[in-house]
């Protein structure tokens, strides 16, 4: 039956090729989008293709029609002629840049998806998988949230040691210079992250106090203690939220906890005095000081969720809604993500050679797509070769039989299933390379 929705599609596909360039790139991704949620519906909650579609398996029928993310054109003029396409203004339209920041490995990209609905950012366990910043536009209603995913923050001593790119070091600040709201990320199941804000988040929040700043504690679910949470939420608003004592209480439907103003206390009360900051100038309760600090006393609210749970995260991204102010979008509502094709299916596929190869193994790989084309009937077909620079790694790549990469590319398959809605055959080939 899938076969034959697929067919369907690409039926759809030539009647809207035959109009404007521009409309009927819309009309085939609509037609796609319709035929996906259907044949999810068709198939049922609990099957392969609703989650591959990214329908939510906790949604009851009815709910299943309810308009998903859209998918990314996986051609990439198609991709770029929607970027370019005027947005659909609605009657009146509202707008909210969203800059997530924090330490590396907190969650960011986690989060950016689900708030999406849609995989267009690669995760991994390891460090310095994002790196480079990247938007994601998430429309609904009349309002459209531009999501600024950003590399893990790091100072500049770690990122000469580690030889990173620039990028790390100054993608996270000009997101913020450009946002109306920085959610800041904390992996609260790391003893040695909840202890502090990371330095440079201290650092960016001072330099950027006038931007509305969110503190949203992560992986909360990975936590055995849960009263913990009280301390570390103490420890990393100074006390302080919307300038006010924090107090805790305990939440409606579920066993964490809620952090809010207490309406008694005057505002700005035991907010941090002016003190004299590491460059030896006069500064505001804003600013400087970082090298004393641990928190950030000006988060207008706090969250705790687990990125990876679609309810609390929707919990969020409702109050988000809520933030944004009057104005024009800035994409078309068909729009999911300003990235490429190509950089999506590349971050995938660098996304499962972090989870799966030892130590540097990965960062040292070099990918080059040998083969990107649209098949018969309708399907993404790509070919990609991992270069490496020692021969051991060829074989440490590959694995037992081509088991290892076999699963990387399925994997990685499966995850641009999501990304682009459509059928994705994905071949990958290892070859030694001298440097």
């Amino acid at each position: 039956m899938w076969c034959a929705v697929l067919r369907s599609v690409r039926a759809s596909r030539v009647l809207a090729e035959s109009k404007a360039a521009g409309t009927a790139i819309l009309l085939r991704k609509r037609e796609y989008q319709r035929i996906s949620r259907l044949a999810a519906c068709l198939y049922g909650r609990d099957s392969a293709i609703g989650s591959l579609l990214g329908v939510n398996q906790h949604l009851t029928t009815n709910e299943f029609l309810t308009p998903q993310a859209p998918g990314v054109a996986f051609n990439k003029d198609d991709q770029d002629s929607i970027l370019k396409h005027s947005p659909d203004q609605p009657e009146n339209p509202k707008v909210l840049k969203l800059a997530i920041i924090g330490a590396p490995n907190a969650g960011k990209s986690t989060l950016s998806n689900q708030l999406l609905g849609r995989k267009v950012f690669p995760v991994s366990c390891k460090v310095h998988t994002t790196r480079c910043k990247a938007q994601g536009i998430l429309t609904e209603g009349d309002t459209q949230i531009i999501l600024l995913d950003t590399p893990g923050m790091v100072n500049s001593v770690r990122a000469e040691r580690h030889k990173l790119d620039k990028s790390f070091q100054t993608d996270p600040w000009e997101s913020v210079k450009v946002a109306d709201v920085v959610l800041v990320l904390v992996d609260v199941s790391d003893k040695w992250m909840r202890k502090s804000l990371h330095s440079e988040v201290l650092r960016c929040l001072s330099k950027n106090s006038h931007v509305t700043s969110i503190l949203v504690l992560n992986k909360v679910d990975l936590m055995k203690q849960k009263n913990t949470l009280l301390e570390v939420t103490e420890k990393l608003t100074e006390g302080l939220v919307k300038g006010r004592r924090a107090v805790i209480k305990p939440g409606k439907k579920t066993s964490l906890k809620s952090v809010h103003p207490d309406p008694h206390k005057g505002k700005e009360e035991n907010a941090p005095s002016p003190r004299r900051g590491e460059t030896g100038e006069q500064c505001d309760g804003h600013t400087n000081g970082i090298k004393d600090r641990t928190g950030w006393p000006h988060f207008q609210e706090v969250f705790m969720l687990s990125a990876v749970d679609g309810g609390e995260v929707e919990t969020l991204k409702k109050y988000l809604m809520t933030l944004a102010k009057p104005g024009d979008w800035e994409y078309h509502s068909e729009v999911v993500t300003t990235q490429s094709p190509q950089e999506i299916c590349n971050n995938i596929i660098r996304e499962k050679l972090l989870e799966y190869l030892p130590q540097e193994i990965p960062y040292t790989v070099t990918q080059v797509t040998e083969f990107w084309e649209e098949g018969s009937g309708g399907q993404l077909v790509v070919k990609q070769t991992l270069y490496v620079a020692k021969e051991n790694h060829v074989k440490l790549i590959i694995g037992p039989g081509g088991e290892l990469i076999s699963r990387i590319a399925k994997e990685a398959g499966r995850d641009l299933m999501n990304a682009f809605l459509c059928d994705v055959q994905l071949r990958l080939a290892v070859k030694y390379r001298k440097t």
